[in-house]
């Protein structure tokens, strides 16, 4: 018997006239949900929060293990993994969660040993129904029931943490497994809800650790200052600029629904990462995300990658291809550079997106799609549509919600803390020893106007990393177009004179030139002698000069 085998009808007994209900030949009860509900409420206004979720992950964790061990002995399974993967199985048909695994991956050997999506968690529609939005994951009894089924199938002690819930906003409730010894420092403060102590104690050690943690958040917030934002978002991204913080928060609520949604902005901004991060909020997050750049596909072939072939379509249609939108069906389509897209092929996307069904290249019948559209474009596709060059229906079907990512020189606040993302990422990449900026390399990048935005600095720290001789990124590790960039906008508390900015730019130059004077006197178009005049002042001011 597999997982997969296990039917409601056949483990649920009754008698419809009433009396003793067995699921899986044990004795069950039917509770109403909204009683549970009253119950989680009282438990918190009796107990707090943390002392609530001491008895209900405790209780989930003890049915899971009886049910563990009741499914081992009542059931002939194929082989082992079968009854031990009965546990999401089991849940779904008990009505508590419906759940949907995540594919293990195992070439890094980092991944979680268990993971999945959780959708219509009783939990969370009970939390929300009497207690409203938490600021913490509050599927305390289902990841209890996961933990201890896996505890009692596996042998060892593993335990399942929920890093995104419905019942804190988030679109899907995540569940994350690992085995104790490979969680680390991390399931520390998860810990004891799981232990079998008593409550009191379980609250006391609570209790010392949230005041541990919070000893540990203060001496964080001195050394960063009162006023520092924080700057790097929970997803990952950099966000300590006011623009791209209302990015994210209005990427985090389009991802809760399938509206299509058009992400603008110049070349280089991260307009798929943007993409992702919608993908990954959204109750899609189980299924896959395939990206296509509309602009780097031969008009002939596009159809085809799009739609998919039917075998003899064509010449090299061997087989029958699915296309991306077929590939993409449970999760997220990303079509980014939308603006290249031909005529005839504007025309074909929009009934896709009116009809939700594609009809491969060379047959005569149309199949459904279940895909959520994202795209993406660095032109300004009004102009487009006054121009006739892209159709004005498609582009209010694209634009259901439009998201513009401001280019860096609008958010010049996380210029340097994604410049050092990127540097350690890089020095990691290439095995380097470096760790940071010096001030005039940090100050110089406040200074340029990041034409090519987010991709031109991942460029430049790679270099830079490449090229450093210490374990710090210096001025002269920099790409030459950086030491010659003037301030591409007013910033902040670096106000300088005209004497100031004139020295910086005739000294860039002359780093530039490799120290010749003749050659940067001939760049800046002026007389060798004044520049040998300009320096020589300069020494006498005890400024460097060169």
């Amino acid at each position: 018997m597999r997982a997969a085998d296990l039917d409601l009808r056949e483990l649920l007994q009754f008698d419809p006239q009433g009396g003793v209900i067995r699921f899986g030949g044990q004795r069950a009860l039917l509770f109403d949900a909204v009683a549970l509900g009253l119950l989680r409420k009282e438990l918190i206004e009796t107990l707090s929060a943390t002392g609530a979720r001491g008895v209900l992950t405790r209780f989930g964790y003890a049915h899971g293990w009886r049910t563990a061990e009741n499914l081992k002995e009542q059931f002939p399974w194929d082989d082992e993994g079968e009854w031990r993967r009965a546990g999401g199985r089991l849940h779904t048909l008990q009505g508590l969660v419906v759940v949907e695994p995540l594919a293990r991956k195992v070439e890094s050997g980092t991944e979680p040993f268990a993971e999945a999506i959780w959708h219509d968690s009783y939990e969370a529609e009970q939390h929300l129904l009497h207690l409203g939005q938490a600021d913490e994951p509050v599927c305390w009894t289902l990841a209890g029931f996961a933990s201890g089924y896996l505890s009692y199938a596996n042998g060892r002690q593993v335990y399942c943490i929920e890093e995104r819930c419905r019942g804190k906003g988030d679109a899907v409730c995540h569940i994350v497994g690992r085995m104790r010894e490979d969680w680390g420092e991390a399931i520390a403060p998860h810990l004891p809800f799981y232990q079998s102590a008593c409550l009191d104690e379980v609250l006391a050690h609570v209790t010392h650790e949230l005041k541990r943690a919070e000893k540990r958040l203060r001496a964080r917030q001195k050394e960063l200052g009162p006023k520092t934002p924080a700057a790097t978002d929970p997803s990952g991204l950099v966000a300590q600029s006011a623009a791209m913080q209302k990015v994210l928060e209005l990427a985090r609520r389009v991802a809760k629904v399938d509206s299509t949604v058009l992400i603008t902005g110049e070349s280089g901004v991260g307009k798929e990462r943007i993409a992702r991060f919608i993908h990954d909020e959204s109750a899609r997050l189980g299924g896959p995300f395939v990206a296509i750049n509309c602009g780097a596909v031969p008009e002939g072939l596009l159809e085809s990658e799009l739609f998919g072939h039917a075998k003899g379509a064509f010449t090299g249609a061997t087989q029958d291809r699915p296309g991306l939108f077929e590939a993409a069906s449970g999760g997220t389509l990303f079509l980014d550079e939308i603006g290249e897209l031909p005529p005839a092929m504007q025309v074909k996307l929009l009934r896709v997106l009116q009809e939700r069904e594609v009809r491969r290249v060379g047959e005569n019948r149309s199949r459904a799609v279940d895909v959520r559209v994202l795209a993406a474009t660095h032109r300004d596709l009004v102009a487009e549509v006054h121009a006739a060059r892209f159709r004005q229906d498609l582009y209010y079907r694209l634009r259901v919600v439009e998201i513009r990512v401001p280019p860096l020189r609008e958010r010049r606040e996380d210029i340097l803390p994604l410049a050092r993302t990127l540097l350690q990422a890089a020095a990691k990449r290439t095995r380097r020893p470096v760790t940071g900026l010096s001030p005039r390399a940090a100050n110089q990048l406040l200074r340029y106007s990041w034409p090519g935005n987010v991709r031109e600095l991942e460029n430049a720290m790679e270099r830079a990393v490449v090229l450093a001789q210490g374990s710090r990124i210096d001025l002269d590790d920099l790409p030459e177009e950086l030491g010659l960039a003037l301030p591409a906008a007013y910033v902040p508390g670096d106000v300088r004179s005209l004497e100031d900015v004139e020295r910086e730019y005739i000294l860039a130059v002359l780093r530039a030139s490799g120290g010749d004077k003749v050659k940067a006197a001939r760049l800046l178009k002026i007389g060798t002698a004044t520049l040998y005049r300009k320096l020589k002042r300069w020494e006498g001011t005890g400024r460097p000069a060169a």
